[in-house]
Protein backbone atom coordinates (compact mmCIF):
# COMPACT_ATOMS: atom_id res chain seq x y z
CA UNK A 1 0.00 0.00 0.00
CA UNK A 2 2.84 2.27 1.22
CA UNK A 3 4.03 2.75 -2.83
CA UNK A 4 0.86 3.48 -4.13
CA UNK A 5 0.06 6.22 -1.47
CA UNK A 6 3.77 7.75 -1.96
CA UNK A 7 3.05 7.45 -6.02
CA UNK A 8 -0.24 9.40 -6.19
CA UNK A 9 1.01 11.62 -3.05
CA UNK A 10 4.13 12.58 -5.74
CA UNK A 11 1.14 13.18 -8.31
CA UNK A 12 -0.87 15.30 -6.38
CA UNK A 13 1.89 17.58 -5.03
CA UNK A 14 2.52 17.75 -9.28
CA UNK A 15 -0.70 18.97 -9.62
CA UNK A 16 -0.78 21.20 -6.87
CA UNK A 17 2.17 22.86 -4.76
CA UNK A 18 -0.04 24.67 -2.66
CA UNK A 19 0.26 20.85 -0.75
CA UNK A 20 2.78 19.84 1.88
CA UNK A 21 3.83 16.14 1.24
CA UNK A 22 1.70 15.17 4.45
CA UNK A 23 -1.83 16.93 3.30
CA UNK A 24 -1.08 15.10 -0.13
CA UNK A 25 -0.72 12.05 1.50
CA UNK A 26 -3.72 12.39 3.71
CA UNK A 27 -5.71 13.44 0.47
CA UNK A 28 -4.65 10.25 -1.22
CA UNK A 29 -5.60 7.82 1.55
CA UNK A 30 -8.76 9.64 2.65
CA UNK A 31 -9.67 9.56 -1.42
CA UNK A 32 -8.97 5.74 -1.06
CA UNK A 33 -10.65 4.58 1.67
CA UNK A 34 -13.86 6.80 0.37
CA UNK A 35 -13.22 5.23 -2.93
CA UNK A 36 -12.90 1.75 -1.67
CA UNK A 37 -15.67 1.85 1.43
CA UNK A 38 -18.04 3.86 -1.42
CA UNK A 39 -17.97 1.04 -3.80
CA UNK A 40 -18.15 -1.81 -1.31
CA UNK A 41 -21.04 -0.08 0.03
CA UNK A 42 -22.79 -0.32 -3.38
CA UNK A 43 -22.21 -3.84 -3.52
CA UNK A 44 -19.76 -3.83 -6.17
CA UNK A 45 -16.92 -6.97 -6.22
CA UNK A 46 -13.44 -5.28 -5.08
CA UNK A 47 -11.22 -5.37 -8.24
CA UNK A 48 -8.05 -5.05 -6.26
CA UNK A 49 -5.83 -2.19 -5.44
CA UNK A 50 -4.69 -1.19 -9.38
CA UNK A 51 -8.24 -0.36 -9.93
CA UNK A 52 -8.56 1.56 -7.01
CA UNK A 53 -4.96 3.70 -8.11
CA UNK A 54 -6.65 4.28 -11.14
CA UNK A 55 -9.67 5.82 -9.88
CA UNK A 56 -8.16 7.73 -6.74
CA UNK A 57 -5.10 9.33 -10.02
CA UNK A 58 -8.26 10.13 -12.00
CA UNK A 59 -9.59 12.14 -9.61
CA UNK A 60 -6.33 13.85 -8.72
CA UNK A 61 -5.96 14.54 -12.35
CA UNK A 62 -9.12 16.08 -12.68
CA UNK A 63 -9.05 18.00 -9.43
CA UNK A 64 -5.77 17.92 -8.05
CA UNK A 65 -5.27 21.77 -8.42
CA UNK A 66 -7.49 22.84 -6.53
CA UNK A 67 -8.64 19.94 -3.96
CA UNK A 68 -7.26 22.65 -1.17
CA UNK A 69 -10.55 24.63 -2.17
CA UNK A 70 -12.69 21.29 -0.33
CA UNK A 71 -11.77 22.05 2.95
CA UNK A 72 -14.49 25.62 3.00
CA UNK A 73 -17.34 23.33 1.44
CA UNK A 74 -16.69 19.79 3.34
CA UNK A 75 -16.32 20.16 6.94
CA UNK A 76 -16.53 16.78 7.34
CA UNK A 77 -12.31 16.19 6.63
CA UNK A 78 -11.76 19.96 7.75
CA UNK A 79 -9.91 18.66 11.10
CA UNK A 80 -7.97 16.08 8.95
CA UNK A 81 -6.51 18.42 6.76
CA UNK A 82 -5.77 21.99 8.15
CA UNK A 83 -3.35 22.89 10.30
CA UNK A 84 -2.98 26.46 11.79
CA UNK A 85 -1.09 28.91 9.56
CA UNK A 86 -2.21 27.06 6.34
CA UNK A 87 -2.40 29.53 3.70
CA UNK A 88 -5.52 27.66 2.44
CA UNK A 89 -7.34 27.31 5.36
CA UNK A 90 -10.18 28.85 5.54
Amino acid sequence: MEEYFERLADQLLAKNPALTYDKARTWVELLWEDFESTYAKAGYEYKGKEMTERMVSGIIERHGETLHEFLSTNPKYKHLLENEGDSYSH
